[in-house]
């Protein structure tokens, strides 16, 4: 890992609870006097989106929200909040919710900013002029969406995940703030940090992987891993929270640096075609990525095991590829998610079809481990 490296953090993070407060003085000092504030309907319910809203406001900034996003947004959640930002004229957008509405929030900072459609800033580095700045705040311990430079939105009438990539979509600023994750059911809590725990330990073993990201994903793996237990026995624990989303935002680091792999890849043909939740996904693959990965890549997952040395029922090192694995099948058992795929789809048939477009997913290109569709389609009967 002393190879070539070229390291940036684009987006400062604040951390604390109730920093929430801190929103409007954030948002001035970026010099916003406008603000769209992107968010969902279950934020609003929840109160957090008033709790932005009155801060900026608080702070001189007018403001309007668009809470139309919807879970794994597509073109169309853009195109709606594009028109939100063009009636408005905003110099300043604010994501406020899980991923989606964070991913959302940069799908409309693209298309207000730069024109076009979406599909045009598929890729990476496509956006030709100046993006307004951004502001993300998690409301899950999840994505890591508010420290990465890509949008993740569907095509509305293909279902293709785009993933839409540039330095200027990066948030400037990202607001932890732990009490905003009190409100979400026990079962958001745990899929969204089995998510981030896989971010953790993809990322720690994919083919870009460097001394930076490495750093991002050993802290992400000590945090979520030693928290995710005590936050589901105990919802209102702050500190564990604290821990989780931190956690999160690392992890969101460390794939803003090396990508992500297979799991990944398998996950995203299961929430197109079956809508299963992506955390559940993740978590139900995972394992079956790892036993596959570790006949190369063995010892870098000891490395994590003893990372976690320390976190109750963390395997011993040695068991590599296989502890890791039966580790992270014991965490989905817990927290109370399926760890097989035949308990959420009924259609074995589909396997084929799932394994040709898992082969075409963007993040199985960076899986330490070469994938070929019938090593796709194996994992998925693996996990069945």
């Amino acid at each position: 890992m002393g190879g070539p490296l070229d390291f940036r953090m684009r987006t400062r993070i604040v951390s604390g609870t109730d920093s929430m407060h801190g929103l409007g003085r954030l948002a001035s000092e970026l010099g916003g006097t406008r603000a769209l504030l992107v968010t969902d309907r279950g934020i609003v319910e929840a109160g957090h989106a008033e709790r932005a809203a009155g801060s900026l406001r608080r702070a001189g900034l007018a403001v309007a929200e668009f809470a139309e996003t919807r879970e794994n947004p597509t073109t169309r959640d853009v195109d709606a909040g594009r028109e939100s930002a063009d009636r408005f004229g905003p110099d300043l957008i604010v994501g406020l919710g899980g991923g989606s509405a964070m991913d959302c929030a940069k799908g409309i900072n693209f298309v207000h900013s730069n024109g076009g459609r979406m599909s045009d800033y598929w890729g990476v580095g496509k956006a030709a002029r100046p993006m307004l700045p951004m502001i993300g705040i998690p409301t899950t311990a999840g994505t890591g969406s508010e420290v990465q430079s890509f949008a993740l939105i569907s095509d509305a009438e293909t279902h293709v995940k785009m993933a839409c990539g540039d330095e200027k979509a990066a948030f400037r600023v990202a607001l932890l703030d732990p009490s905003l994750t009190l409100t979400q059911p026990p079962r958001v809590t745990a899929l969204t940090g089995l998510d981030a725990i896989a971010h953790a330990v993809e990322s720690y073993v994919s083919t870009r992987r460097n001394a930076i990201s490495t750093a991002f994903s050993v802290a992400a793996w000590r945090l979520l891993a030693g928290n995710l237990d005590g936050v589901l026995r105990n919802p209102t624990d702050i500190e564990a929270r604290s821990n989780m989303q931190l956690g999160a935002c690392l992890a969101g680091l460390a794939i803003e640096n090396a990508m992500l792999g297979a799991a990944h890849a398998l996950a995203n043909p299961l929430t197109t075609h079956f809508g299963l939740p992506h955390g559940s996904a993740v978590a139900i693959l995972l394992p079956h990525v790892v036993r596959h990965n570790g006949a190369t890549r063995g010892a870098w997952y000891g490395e994590l095991l003893a990372a976690g040395a320390a976190i109750p029922g963390m395997p011993d090192s040695k068991s590599a590829a296989g502890g890791l694995a039966a580790f992270l099948e014991s965490l989905t058992r817990r927290a109370g998610l399926e760890t097989r795929l035949a308990s959420m789809i009924a259609d074995r048939d589909a396997i084929p079809r799932l394994a040709r477009d898992a082969a075409n997913q963007w993040t199985g290109k960076f899986n330490p481990r070469g994938m070929t569709e019938d090593d796709y389609r194996r994992l998925y009967e693996n996990a069945w």
